[in-house]
């Protein structure tokens, strides 16, 4: 009896996106008895929690061919190749090819039809755009995601993601108008658009547009589509038609999620970042004034080769300096492949817990000073079921009576509960 193929995907958003993707692909190749990890290559721990995901759908899935891709896939496809476990590496340029999936079901089919090697892993490098067109996004019945970027130019010391995958490509402005637009037809209320690094979109494209021009044009030519989110952003990137929209744009909606790292300078640039201390602030403050009600929310790595007691003191007080709400904490681990894995001075594994359990603590009392400051407000919730919905500023907000999934609904705060809001 033959199975539709099963997906499993760790990581961004980006890698669901493109899970979204391979589904139609394999299907419409009619691959089946297949399961499918699409991995994640951020830290070291995510390569190894992709291994782990893959010994244990071996066992609940004997008989089935296991298909490896992803950015790990991408990074180490030998790491994969040579488990027992797995039938199939390919690389993320391949996963998102109809041709992969054709050859790929023709070889499962019959041995002796469209063989296929067991690695199939090409330089992303050569890779010149992106696959953005091939679904009309994804996500709930109340928000869609829409691939617009892909890959990264920038080499920061800590990051192996431009080796998994490539090199800043854009989606051309005409196919995500055309894609937000079929979203909108379909009743998505809320459009996010999404890339590996978002603010370089347009520099591969004719005449360079930036990401604010893209965000103006949607929001131009779709006056139908109620919000419009952008996803992590390099605050040193952003153009001035994106601060034009943050200032006069409502449907753009207030809440930026930064990728500052680190808040001391030298740290910074022993990262290769492009930024400063004084320049995550400044943006911060100037955003503000633009748009009182924005909320920001970061990536902040803890315990970066070389950190001291007072780097990190820096980077504990960018929470407030820049009124940082929601944080996303990574304490650093070794990343082999990257600059950063060879520096000497590497810090002590339980220095590293200590300062990301204080960076999350000082993220948890900004949320509680956030979450405060919202009771008797009047907020406009897009439901993501019939009990819970998020703010403008992707604040949850848990209703004591159903609504409907899907919907914007406005209400008035009466409370809160853990780290949601109360209407």
């Amino acid at each position: 009896m033959t199975q539709p193929p099963k997906f499993t995907t760790l990581g961004c958003r980006l890698n669901a996106y493109e899970t979204e993707a391979m589904k139609e692909l394999s299907q419409e190749a009619g691959l089946s008895n297949a399961v499918v990890v699409n991995t994640c290559a951020v830290t070291a721990e995510a390569v190894r929690k992709a291994r782990q995901e893959i010994r244990k759908l071996r066992r609940e899935n004997p008989e089935s061919t296991i298909i490896v891709t992803g950015c790990a896939a991408q990074t180490e496809p030998e790491t994969f190749a040579e488990m027992a476990e797995v039938d199939r590496v390919i690389g993320n340029t391949e996963k998102m090819q109809a041709n992969t999936w054709q050859n790929m079901a023709s070889a499962l089919q019959s041995p002796f039809i469209g063989e296929t090697e067991k690695v199939q892993v090409d330089d992303i490098m050569s890779v010149t755009e992106t696959a953005g067109h091939l679904i009309d996004g994804f996500g709930t019945r109340s928000r869609a995601y829409v691939q617009v970027q892909n890959g990264c130019d920038h080499r920061c010391t800590f990051c192996i993601i431009p080796y998994g995958r490539g090199n800043s490509r854009s989606v051309p402005a005409g196919v995500v108008v055309d894609q937000i637009k079929r979203l909108v037809d379909k009743g998505f209320n809320e459009v996010v658009l999404t890339g590996v690094d978002l603010t370089s979109w347009g520099a591969d494209l004719p005449a360079h547009p930036k990401l604010g021009d893209l965000v103006m044009r949607i929001l131009k030519l779709i006056p139908d589509l109620r919000r419009l989110r952008i996803s992590s952003i390099d605050s040193i990137e952003v153009d001035e038609n994106l601060m034009q929209a943050i200032a006069t744009e409502p449907r753009l909606m207030p809440h930026l999620h930064l990728s500052l790292q680190h808040g001391d300078d030298l740290i910074l640039k022993r990262m290769a970042r492009r930024h400063l201390r004084d320049d995550a602030i400044r943006f911060c403050e100037d955003a503000k004034k633009l748009r009182p009600d924005m909320t920001f929310g970061a990536d902040i790595i803890a315990g970066f080769p070389t950190e001291t007691d007072a780097h990190f003191e820096n980077s504990l007080k960018l929470v407030k300096d820049c009124d940082l709400t929601w944080l996303h904490v990574f304490p650093y681990s070794k990343r082999e492949g990257t600059p950063a894995a060879k520096i000497p001075s590497q810090v002590n594994g339980n220095v590293i817990k200590d300062r990301a359990a204080r960076l999350r603590a000082a993220g948890d009392a900004q949320v509680a000073t956030h979450l405060g400051a919202q009771v008797g407000k009047l907020h406009h919730i897009l439901l993501e079921n019939p009990h819970m919905g998020r703010t403008e500023q992707f604040t949850e907000v848990r209703f004591t009576e159903a609504q409907v999934e899907g919907s914007i609904v406005s209400a008035q705060i009466q409370g809160i509960d853990g780290v949601q809001l109360v209407a």
